[in-house]
């Protein structure tokens, strides 16, 4: 066993559009952690600065006293609080692992899979570029694409019926292009009110959709199984919530058939993998969120790696490009539609420094939508 060592420094970077975490223990361990509050990164850093001062000092193998003293110090809490939080505990639970010389997932139970099948993001304007994308992603060797069934020009839809008929025309198109061997993945991004979202699901359900995303905001998960039972499409929802609580709010009243918790966001490893566990007693399997960069992939495919009740893992495109593609020594490795799980101590991955410094922070540019009346849709 390493001998008991102590946090001597908690450093924040806000690298291009995300923020990256490392935690250093006095004899050197360091532990990457990233948080996900997907847009705010400045409020989050912020956050990460107010608790450091409590973090000095402290054995940094105390994960779960940690959170939940930094959780509970205040009466208020929310995603800024719980986006910092979660990017500590993946530093924690990675130091841990690299003291101990082994993966997180040996921690947390041990391993369950070798590698992780993921979905891909298509896109497109125009139908045919959809097809175009999709294809060619199902070519690199993905069997599960997603994309929503709408262009930018949704916004400006005159009729319900109209904006409906263009995503079955769009949704059809994409599935006869690529056969009935891959799965496509419905995502709705909130854009749609429980009533419109089933005459949709209707719709698409002879496609055979493996998920049926956001398509109602997530905060009335009464309604939201309103929408399942009558669309008869499986929902995958939770990528917003930040607690354990709201996700049994979701699996008590039976609203999904899929949980997306963020671990960026969602409490970290520690909370998500109690998330999982709590999906497996109601039979709901787990798709990661993760639109952040690889470092919350190497976070959610360690605790892929070890639940018994995994589905899919989301993966961007943008992960084989810059600045994505320069931020770990050693990408992680995707082959064929599945990436395989790092065996290295920790989170399996180290951090390319250099590549910190290249890529300046993004400032957030606020540009929530408007529909063609001039009020503002949801993002």
């Amino acid at each position: 066993m390493p001998k008991s060592t102590v946090i001597e420094k908690v450093e924040t970077y806000l690298w291009d559009k995300w923020l990256i975490v490392r935690v250093i223990c006095e004899d050197g361990t360091i532990g990457i952690g990233e948080g996900g509050v997907h847009g705010w990164q400045f409020p989050t850093e912020a956050m990460i600065k107010t608790i450091t001062p409590y973090l000095i000092g402290k054995d940094p193998s105390k994960i779960e006293h940690h959170y939940q003293y930094l959780y509970r110090n205040s009466h208020f809490m929310g995603s800024i609080i719980n986006g910092a939080l979660s990017a500590i505990d993946i530093a924690l639970w990675d130091i841990k692992g690299k003291r101990l010389e082994v993966p997180i997932y040996d921690l947390m139970g041990g391993i369950t899979r070798n590698k992780v099948r993921c979905y891909i993001h298509v896109e497109g304007e125009t139908i045919d570029e959809l097809i175009s994308d999709s294809v060619e992603k199902v070519k690199e060797g993905f069997t599960a694409i997603r994309f929503q069934p709408y262009s930018s020009k949704f916004f400006t839809y005159d009729s319900v019926s109209e904006w409906i008929d263009d995503a079955e025309k769009r949704v059809s198109a994409v599935r006869e292009a690529i056969g009935n061997k891959i799965d496509l993945c419905i995502e709705i991004h909130r854009q749609m009110v429980p009533s419109e979202s089933i005459m949709l699901g209707k719709k698409l359900e002879k496609f055979n959709p493996f998920f049926y995303e956001d398509p109602m905001l997530p905060d009335s998960p009464e309604i939201m199984r309103d929408i399942q039972e009558k669309s008869k499409l499986p929902i995958a929802t939770g990528e917003r919530f930040t607690t354990i609580f709201e996700f049994q709010q979701l699996l008590q009243h039976k609203s999904c058939s899929y949980v997306r918790p963020d671990l960026c966001l969602a409490g970290g490893l520690s909370g998500c993998k109690k998330i999982s566990a709590m999906a497996e007693s109601h039979h709901i399997k787990v798709i990661p969120h993760n639109p952040l960069s690889p470092i919350s992939t190497a976070a959610c495919l360690q605790l892929d790696a070890c639940i018994p009740n995994f589905a899919l893992q989301e993966y961007t495109p943008t992960e084989k490009i810059p600045p994505k593609s320069e931020l770990l020594k050693k990408p992680l490795k995707l082959n064929k539609g599945y990436i395989e799980i790092p065996t290295g101590p920790g989170l399996g991955i180290e951090l390319n420094m250099k590549t910190l410094k290249k890529y300046p922070r993004i400032e957030k540019i606020l540009d929530t939508p408007l529909k063609n009346d001039g009020s503002v849709a949801d993002f």
